[in-house]
């Protein structure tokens, strides 16, 4: 396959941002990395690694740092934005200063802003003016970074209102260690990949107890179903929570000690209080900020989210984690199968 070669910007140099910009640039791209700091900056520039986040990856020559905004936006037209949700907001506000022509905006990230509800691609169309925004694409699915950086196989979602521009950024990333798929249910993908870190977060608060497989395969069974019942009552459709931004996205998150929402689970499930786990962990954990804003969704969508609703407590109302699992244990009988019916249900509403 012939790649056409583009000047590509990616905004945010943590581990996820740096891991794209790899794959970009063995695509031939010509890579801007936008780094928060001058040592980072030359680092990357010079020694061509990005110890904090990828400490063993050599990073192409064709990744170039810096940290000027404005030289990261010259010549582009397709930005990756790479920051954590609660970031957002004020990244687009500062690319705002220095850019109007057209972009094309990717965002990678995997969150739903709690009190205003929004989904990603939703924040953006609030703060990013028509004439700037070309159009908005999530990149979604089971993909951690450090397995991404060391080209071992992926595979990945993008998902847009305008298929063709999808099509054109799938056409950017897709190589044969990183494929990418397109899915035009921009909700689902997005609702998807946030929603997953809330169980993940649940998983391993379930491990860090010392309880087994039996009780995490519970966790991530009900947890799909809690994802598509919410999802669907939004407007997506529910057989995107069967493929990569649902199930895929939960099995990695899930059962992976590089998945830091599963990390920080286990070590509240170990007794550690939010605030210490938060600390240690160095890194954004969006399942946090998700589950809050779960749990708000939940109570306008009028949809049982149990898992989601425990690990609010767990999270913020200092419930207990073993007093949290019991409670819901101790959930009143239910058939299986009225799931799948609620589900259904929902959809036919929205169609």
């Amino acid at each position: 396959m012939t790649i056409k070669q583009e000047k590509l910007t990616v905004i945010g140099a943590g581990s996820w941002g740096t891991a794209l910009a790899l794959v970009l640039a063995d695509n031939g791209h010509e890579v801007t990395l936008l780094s928060r700091n001058d040592s980072q900056k030359q680092e990357i520039n010079t020694e061509h690694r990005n110890s904090k986040y990828l400490p063993d990856i050599s990073l192409p020559e064709n990744i170039v740092a810096t940290t000027s905004l404005e030289e990261a936006l010259e010549g582009v037209e397709t930005v990756i934005v790479a920051v954590p949700t609660k970031a957002i907001r004020e990244q687009l506000r500062a690319i705002l200063k220095f850019q109007q022509k057209p972009l094309v905006f990717v965002h990678v990230s995997k969150g739903i802003e709690p009190d205003t509800l929004l989904r990603i691609s939703e924040i953006f169309e609030q703060e990013v003016p028509k004439s700037i925004l070309k159009e908005i694409v999530a990149l979604s699915g089971p993909s951690h970074a450090e397995e991404v950086s060391l080209r071992h196989p992926t595979i990945v979602t993008v998902s847009a209102k305008n298929m063709e521009i999808a099509e054109n950024v799938r056409d950017l990333f897709m190589n044969q260690n990183f494929r990418v798929y397109t899915n035009p249910d921009l909700i689902g993908v997005e609702i998807g990949g946030a929603l997953k870190n809330i169980i993940a977060l649940a998983a391993g608060v379930s491990d860090g107890l010392g309880f087994g497989d039996n009780a995490k395969a519970a966790l991530i069974t009900r947890g799909l179903a809690e994802i598509s019942r919410l999802g669907t009552k939004m407007g997506a459709n529910p057989l995107t929570f069967s493929g990569l931004t649902g199930v895929g996205d939960l099995i990695v998150t899930c059962t992976s000690v590089h998945s830091r929402n599963w990390r920080a689970g286990h070590m509240l499930g170990q007794g550690q209080n939010l605030e210490d786990v938060l600390q240690n962990m160095g890194m954004i954990v969006e399942g946090v900020r998700t589950t809050k804003a779960a749990y708000q969704l939940a109570q306008k969508y009028h949809c049982q989210m149990p898992i989601a609703e425990m690990l609010y407590h767990v999270l913020f109302n200092r419930v207990d984690a073993k007093e949290a699992v019991e409670r819901l244990m101790g959930r009143l009988k239910k058939n299986e199968m009225e799931e799948l019916v609620d589900i259904l249900s929902a959809q036919m509403e929205q169609s």
